[in-house]
C-alpha cells in the first residue's frame, strides 16, 4: 500500500500491458493482492519494459524504459527495503536520487568549492544506465542486501526484456532501464564503488560532487586535473564504463582574484551554467567578477518551449484567471529551482511570459488587436490591481511590465 501511494504520487504512463493508474485503481485491492501474493511466493516475474524514445537537449534520443504500474509497485517495495541499508554506506557528496538530498544542494556546494579551488574536472559517463555490468552490480548488491527475495527480484528486473513500439522484444544482458523505480538506487550503488569510494581512497585531497552520472572534481592545478582525468578514464574502463568524450572537460574558475585564462571557463551542471559573472559589492559599491551559477541556456530554451506549447495566443476564449491557474504551478517550480542562484537571469523568462500574455490579450480583445503597447498597458493595470495574479509578477517588484519597455 505504501509503495502504491508513492507510485501514484509520481504519476507516469502505462507499460506494455496498457494499464494506466486509473485503470489499475478500478480493481485496486485485487491488483495489489496479486502483486503481494506473487512476490511473497517467489513467483513474480516482471513483464517486459516498454521502450519510449525521448529527445535529448543536445540532440539525439534516449531510450526510457517504462515498467507497468504493477511492476512499479513491486520495484518500489524492494527499493524501500534496500534503500534504508544502502543509505548508510553512501557518501555525502553523492546527491542524485537520494532521500533528503536535492539537486540544489549539489549546486550550492559546487559554487562554494569553485570559489576556493581554481580548476574543475567536469565528467559525464556515456550511457550509464545502458552499460552497467550486471555481474559487477550484483557483486555490490550481494555485499549489502541480505534479503534473498530482494536479490531474486533485482536479478529478474535487470534481465527483463525491453519491448519496442512495434512489439519487438529485445533481451538485455547489461544495464538497468532508465525509468525503472529501482534503477537509480542500483546505479548509485554501482557508482559508489566505481567512483565515490575510489576517489576518496586515491584522491582524498580533491573534493568531488556527483549527481547520478554527472560529476565534478575540484582541483588546485591544471596538472592535477589532467592527472585525475587520466586516472578516472582508466578506472571507468575497469568498471566497463566509458567517460563521455564531448561532455568531459577541464575548466578554469576565473574571477577577480584569478585573472588568468583558459580555453574553458564555464561548465553546465544540473541546469545551471557556472562561469565568470559581474557582481556588485553593495557595501563598497564596487563591481567585481565572480565565478557563479545561473540558469543555463539549455534550461531557458526548454522553459520557453514549454510556454510556447501552451499556445496562449490561440486561447482567446480562456479567461486570465484560468491561464494564471494553469501557469502558476509551473512558474513557481522554475522560480524555486532556477531562481535560487543568479536570480536576475530569470527575468528573460519573465519577459517572455509577459510577451505571451500580450499576444493572448490582443487576440482576446478586439480593441487591442493591433496595439502592442495598449495591450501591455492593459496588462500593467491588471498587475497593479492584482500583483499576485501571476507568480512571476511578484518577482518584478513595482517595475512596469518589462514587455512594455521593449514594445515602446
Amino acid at each position: 500500500m505504501k509503495a502504491y501511494k508513492l507510485v501514484k504520487a509520481n504519476a507516469g504512463a502505462a507499460g506494455v500491458d496498457k494499464v494506466s493508474l486509473e485503470a489499475f485503481e478500478k480493481d485496486f485491492k485485487g491488483n495489489l493482492y496479486k502483486v503481494w501474493n506473487r512476490m511473497s511466493s517467489g513467483s513474480y516475474f516482471p513483464p517486459a519494459v516498454r521502450a519510449v524514445p525521448i529527445p535529448k537537449k543536445n540532440g539525439g534520443q534516449r531510450i526510457l524504459g517504462v515498467p507497468t504500474v504493477a511492476d512499479r509497485v513491486a520495484q518500489t517495495v524492494v527499493k524501500l527495503q534496500i534503500e534504508q541499508v544502502l543509505e548508510k554506506i553512501f557518501l555525502p557528496d553523492s546527491y542524485g536520487y537520494r532521500p533528503g538530498k536535492a539537486a540544489l544542494d549539489a549546486v550550492g556546494i559546487t559554487r562554494q568549492r569553485c570559489w576556493k579551488m581554481d580548476w574543475v574536472l567536469e565528467f559525464d559517463i556515456k550511457g550509464l544506465f545502458d552499460n552497467i555490468s550486471h555481474q559487477l552490480l550484483m557483486k555490490a548488491v550481494r555485499k549489502h542486501v541480505q534479503d534473498e527475495w530482494a536479490l531474486l527480484y533485482i536479478e529478474r528486473w535487470l534481465t527483463a526484456p525491453m519491448q519496442g513500439k512495434d512489439g519487438a522484444i529485445t533481451a538485455r544482458d547489461r544495464g538497468t532501464p532508465q525509468g525503472g523505480v529501482i534503477s537509480p538506487v542500483l546505479a548509485n550503488l554501482f557508482l559508489h564503488y566505481a567512483f565515490d569510494i575510489w576517489m576518496a581512497r586515491n584522491f582524498p585531497q580533491s573534493p568531488w560532487c556527483r549527481y547520478a552520472d554527472d560529476g565534478l572534481v575540484h582541483c588546485r592545478t591544471k596538472a592535477e586535473a589532467e592527472a585525475i582525468k587520466a586516472a578516472l578514464q582508466a578506472r571507468f574502463r575497469e568498471c566497463e564504463l566509458e567517460m563521455h568524450p564531448d561532455k568531459t572537460k577541464i575548466v578554469y574558475c576565473k574571477d577577480s582574484n584569478r585573472p588568468g585564462s583558459h580555453a574553458s571557463q564555464s561548465f553546465d551542471f544540473l541546469g545551471f551554467t557556472f562561469r565568470p559573472r559581474r557582481a556588485r559589492n553593495h557595501q563598497k559599491k564596487e563591481n567585481f567578477c565572480t565565478f557563479s551559477p545561473a540558469v543555463s541556456r539549455a534550461a531557458m530554451k526548454s522553459m520557453r518551449m514549454t510556454i510556447r506549447q501552451l499556445r496562449l495566443r490561440l486561447r482567446s476564449q480562456t479567461e486570465i484567471d484560468a491561464i494564471a491557474l494553469e501557469l502558476n504551478p509551473v512558474l513557481r517550480g522554475w522560480m524555486q529551482y532556477y531562481g535560487r542562484y543568479g536570480r536576475s537571469e530569470m527575468h528573460n523568462l519573465y519577459r517572455y511570459v509577459d510577451e505571451s500574455l500580450n499576444r493572448w490579450a490582443r487576440r482576446k480583445y478586439k480593441g487591442l488587436k493591433n496595439g502592442k503597447v495598449r495591450a501591455s498597458t492593459r496588462l500593467r493595470l491588471i498587475r497593479c490591481r492584482r500583483p499576485k495574479l501571476f507568480a512571476h509578477w511578484t518577482m518584478l517588484g513595482s517595475a512596469s511590465l518589462l514587455v512594455e519597455s521593449r514594445m515602446t
